[in-house]
């Protein structure tokens, strides 16, 4: 192959630039088609609520060994129940649409990388994907020892019967927050594809970026339970890591193309 059909190969299409309300209006079309697939998964969502209700409640069944705490949940407002069904309907509705949501992103962004590097489209939603999955899982999973741990603030002197509305947004949002920061190698990956950052950069911020990982799960666990910042801050570090290796892959395999 010749270094001109190298060249062309490894470029970015020139005539594809778009002004920047060319851009705008491409963002809102994308936005639009992400908001009517999570309407979508919403409906199905909301088909699928006492299923997925049993599912949510498994925890604290686990932890309603304890004399306690009371498995039931006690619900003392009219519009209560109505009002999560909607909220648990529309977090499945995005989880649901996640890989057309990504999708979209994808699309988004893909004008700005090389020819070479837009056929990794089907590897970041499929990873993208499975490490929300991942993250989400991790989280109920490690529901009751947070929930024990919270528990175990009142001793023996509390008896425990939760409201449906707090319990569940609890669980929701620690699976998307989960869910959110496995995205985290995702995201750099990208950062140096479109050449924000450059691996050399997050190693010599290595310390740095850590500390920092460890301030935003701090922040982003909704339960602040030691176990859950735990369970979440030590895979983001991991996948720091990882994502400098690929970004040394990804970076080098552009270099030898340009050359």
């Amino acid at each position: 192959m010749t270094d001109s059909a190298v060249a062309e190969k490894a470029a970015p299409e020139s005539d594809g630039r778009m002004s920047l309300m060319e851009h705008l209006v491409e963002l809102r079309s994308r936005l639009i088609k992400m908001a009517i697939a999570v309407a979508i998964g919403a409906a199905i969502g909301w088909m699928l609520y006492f299923p997925l209700f049993e599912i949510l409640r498994q925890p604290l069944v686990d932890l309603s060994k304890n004399p306690n705490v009371d498995e039931n949940f006690l619900s003392t407002k009219p519009l209560e129940l109505f009002m999560l069904r909607i909220q648990i309907s529309t977090y499945l509705g995005i989880a649901l649409a996640m890989p057309f949501l990504l999708w979209q992103v994808w699309a988004f962004v893909s004008p700005g990388l090389y020819r070479n590097e837009r056929k990794y489209a089907g590897a970041f939603i499929f990873s993208a994907t499975l490490l929300f999955m991942l993250g989400a899982a991790i989280a109920y999973y490690t529901l009751p020892a947070a929930l024990g741990f919270l528990q175990s603030m009142g001793g023996d002197m509390v008896d425990i019967k939760y409201s449906p509305e707090e319990y569940l947004k609890l669980i929701v949002y620690m699976m998307l927050a989960f869910g959110a920061g496995f995205q985290f190698p995702i995201l750099l990956v990208m950062l140096q594809l479109v050449g924000v950052i450059k691996p050399k950069q997050l190693r010599s911020f290595r310390r740095f970026g850590i500390v920092i990982i460890f301030l935003v799960a701090a922040v982003i666990t909704p339960s602040a339970d030691p176990f859950s910042l735990m369970a979440l801050a030590l895979p983001m570090v991991l996948f720091y890591e990882i994502s400098i290796i690929i970004g040394q892959i990804v970076v080098g395999r552009r270099a030898l193309a340009e050359e």
